[in-house]
């Protein structure tokens, strides 16, 4: 798949920002004109809310359309919302709305996603797709490829974080990766980050969207409202025209590369040793793995269980104390030491479950040959 970008604009970042709801015809002109002085390039507002449970605010609905109209021809301003149905991208197309977006509930449902593909079947408009609820990358990729199928070429990835359960630093949590990962895949796919929606809360959106803007993220969609604490929908996570102008203004923008050689030869130069280290690390795990079936081969020999919850109880508390002491970052450590358990049950699984003849038994010459088969030469 070949993209282009969903909007054209000379400086980086793309700025998409506006209320989380468009609540009135005055609220919306109100903080469009605000942003317009601050320099932004698209201005969102929902107005058909996907909400958890019923009597919430779910939007104006179709009466919106009309006050976002105005805002594109009085305001001088491009406009976007979201769309989740059929319909609701034949009343979008009808009142000349400039960009779409697919929030993250109606990108988990492939039947939602293709009906508005078929939808914008003919139609030559951009559309951003946000990710999933859910860490899963290969249904990002899903909805993004359905809306190619229909012919839209502009199309840009929108990153707002994935729901994970007792998470409390943020409202959804960034899984960094996947996002890097869906670049790495399609270099030519617009990336935008949603810091509101991974923060939840005013205080982590700067340092979020510099993050973003540090990995070579090409835009920033952000929640801005002119009083968040009535706000209808979202209130916790918005901030003012005031703020968002403060925050857009200590934002530091980096270069994507640079013509310096002398740079690249110094950097190649770590990236080396960085290889090297990389080279040894698993090679490390690699020799782990062969003990880990040594340990399999005799807790078969006893029938005893894989799973032993005080021996790995001892094992994490020990690596995230050395962890941190080395000043590795918690999650880090955890996202390791959990991959690494999760191998060895796999190859201690394995070796148990092994096909061994009726009534045979491993002799201790057995466990020394298997031990010697399995140290490095």
């Amino acid at each position: 798949m070949t993209f282009e970008p969903v909007f054209e604009t000379q400086q980086r970042p793309l700025l998409v920002a506006g209320p989380c709801s468009a609540e009135s015809e005055a609220q919306v002109l109100e903080v469009a004109k605000a942003l317009k002085t601050v320099g932004i390039h698209l201005f969102r507002a929902g107005i058909w809310k996907p909400r958890t449970r019923p009597n919430s605010f779910e939007g104006v609905g179709y009466e919106g359309l009309g006050w976002l109209k105005r805002v594109r021809e009085e305001v001088q301003l491009p406009v976007t919302t979201e769309v989740a149905k059929g319909k609701h991208v034949d009343a979008v197309l009808e009142h000349g709305i400039d960009v779409l977006w697919l929030g993250a509930r109606t990108t988990v449902n492939p039947f939602s996603v293709q009906e508005i593909a078929d939808a914008l079947q003919g139609v030559d408009v951009p559309v951003m797709v946000k990710n999933p609820l859910n860490a899963d990358i290969q249904l990002w990729i899903g909805a993004i490829e359905r809306i190619y199928k229909a012919g839209v070429r502009r199309i840009a990835a929108v990153h707002r974080g994935f729901y994970k359960y007792g998470e409390k630093r943020y409202r959804n949590i960034p899984y960094w990766q996947i996002p890097i990962e869906l670049k790495r895949q399609f270099p030519d796919l617009q990336l935008i980050c949603d810091h509101s929606h991974i923060c939840g809360i005013p205080v982590l959106l700067q340092q979020t969207a510099q993050r973003a803007l540090d990995l070579n993220y090409d835009g920033l969609m952000t929640e801005v409202h002119p009083n968040p604490p009535a706000a209808l929908s979202d209130s916790r996570q918005q901030i003012t025209p005031v703020e968002y102008d403060q925050m857009v203004r200590s934002l530091v923008v980096r270069a994507p590369g640079t013509e310096d050689s002398l740079f690249w030869r110094e950097l190649d130069h770590i990236r080396r040793q960085i290889d090297e280290i990389d080279d040894e690390v698993f090679q490390l795990f690699s020799e782990r793995m062969k003990l880990a079936e040594q340990i399999g081969i005799h807790k078969r020999n006893r029938n005893i269980s894989i799973y032993q919850p005080e021996r790995w109880s001892r094992i994490r508390e020990r690596i995230l104390s050395k962890g941190t002491s080395l000043n590795l970052a918690k999650e880090f450590l955890s996202a390791v030491i959990d991959a690494v358990h999760q191998e060895s049950i796999q190859h201690q699984g394995e070796v148990m479950n092994r096909p061994m003849d009726p009534g045979h038994k491993a002799s201790s010459g057995e466990l020394k040959s298997v031990k010697s088969e399995n140290s490095p030469k």
